[in-house]
């Protein structure tokens, strides 16, 4: 989710659906991409479930993520998978121009083609034409997407063999990263969200959208906000700009007993407050700190096409949803994070130096 400025854009944008777009099947197409359903019990709904996986040829090439801004990435729709057995990512999506679990496939199909399997539940209310603040804003049952998506991975009659034992990591980019903090045991403090949004000090484009739509967050009930979301069967995590990092309780950092990776994205001095980790990676026992400084969060974006920074200007989106930081490419630090996410994760779930 975009929370450093002006998030209308990211909300206005989320009504462009992510392209699935059917092409001739590539026999060197090493990833599959499969649609599961996971039930909720506590939403009282099924979650949409996007699942990346090392495949066999076979299947129908499609494009996920593809919007009229963002190149999409493909892959082999139902691919039979490859043999073998496989760690598992849980992966968490933020809100916006980044609320789908299709809209990471740019990290999501390489790390398949590595050797994971990828599971991404679409989080209800964080895009789509039933987007709703009361319901992105809901923070505490992020976690619990995640752990429903986990029981229908281990019970799914395709991948269920497929999946190593105790080999489950999570990734969460953005409001996903405040998820995969949650999912390994940070806590939510409803006293912090429920006045997240009583001035503009720390998310003004946010909190116009929430007072916009008449949510009133100190209403919002909060009974369940501050419990303990962690997912015992989760053994690494990794949080790349993880938003909002300041309605986490700074109590319960120390006691994440899993190691976590977090990456902020940008200038040190200029990330901002509801984003900048340094101070819970300091205190998580076996946290791994890194900025990158030539990126910036819209870096978590798909690569533009020709033409969007453009388009983007002509629709009044209001931010630079093309622009990176200095000097180099989307592509480029792209290709740094899937390299730092495949480091971390051969490291946390294989045991590579």
């Amino acid at each position: 989710m975009h929370l450093t400025a002006k998030l209308r854009t990211a909300f206005w944008a989320v009504s462009i659906s992510v392209s699935l777009t059917p092409h001739s099947a590539v026999a060197q197409d090493a990833v599959g991409v499969r649609q599961v359903v996971a039930h909720s019990m506590e939403r009282g709904s099924d979650l949409d479930v996007t699942v990346w996986y090392p495949a066999q040829s076979g299947g129908e090439q499609v494009v996920l993520g593809e919007t009229p801004f963002f190149v999409g990435t493909p892959s082999m729709r139902d691919a039979p998978v490859a043999a073998g057995k496989y760690p598992l990512i849980l992966l968490s999506h933020g809100a916006g121009l980044a609320g789908s679990a299709q809209a990471l496939s740019w990290i999501a199909t390489p790390l398949a083609k590595h050797g994971f399997v990828v599971a991404a539940p679409t989080h209800p209310g964080n895009t789509g034409p039933k987007r709703s603040a009361a319901e992105t804003m809901k923070l505490w049952l992020r976690p619990a997407d995640l752990t429903e998506t986990l029981n229908t991975m281990v019970g799914s009659a395709v991948f269920r063999d497929h999946l190593e034992d105790g080999k489950v990591g999570v990734l969460g980019l953005s409001m996903g990263g405040n998820t995969a903090l949650a999912t390994s045991g940070a806590r939510l403090s409803p006293t912090r969200l429920a006045g997240y949004c009583d001035t503009d000090a720390l998310n003004p484009s946010l909190c116009g959208w929430v007072r916009q739509t008449g949510v009133d967050l100190h209403k919002l009930d909060m009974k369940s906000a501050g419990r303990d979301n962690r997912e015992p069967r989760v053994r690494f995590a990794m949080a790349i700009d993880p938003a909002p990092v300041d309605v986490l309780e700074p109590r319960s950092f120390s006691g994440i007993e899993i190691p976590v990776e977090i990456v902020n994205l940008g200038k040190t001095d200029q990330i901002p407050v509801t984003a900048n980790a340094g101070e819970v990676a300091k205190a998580i026992p076996k946290a791994h700190y890194t900025v990158i400084e030539d990126a910036s969060h819209y870096s978590m974006f798909g690569e533009c096409k020709p033409g969007a920074a453009e388009l983007a200007e002509k629709e009044e989106v209001g931010d630079p949803i093309c622009s990176d930081g200095d000097g180099r490419s989307r592509s480029q630090i792209h290709t740094q994070l899937v390299d730092r996410a495949i480091s971390a994760f051969d490291r946390a779930l294989r045991g590579s130096p």
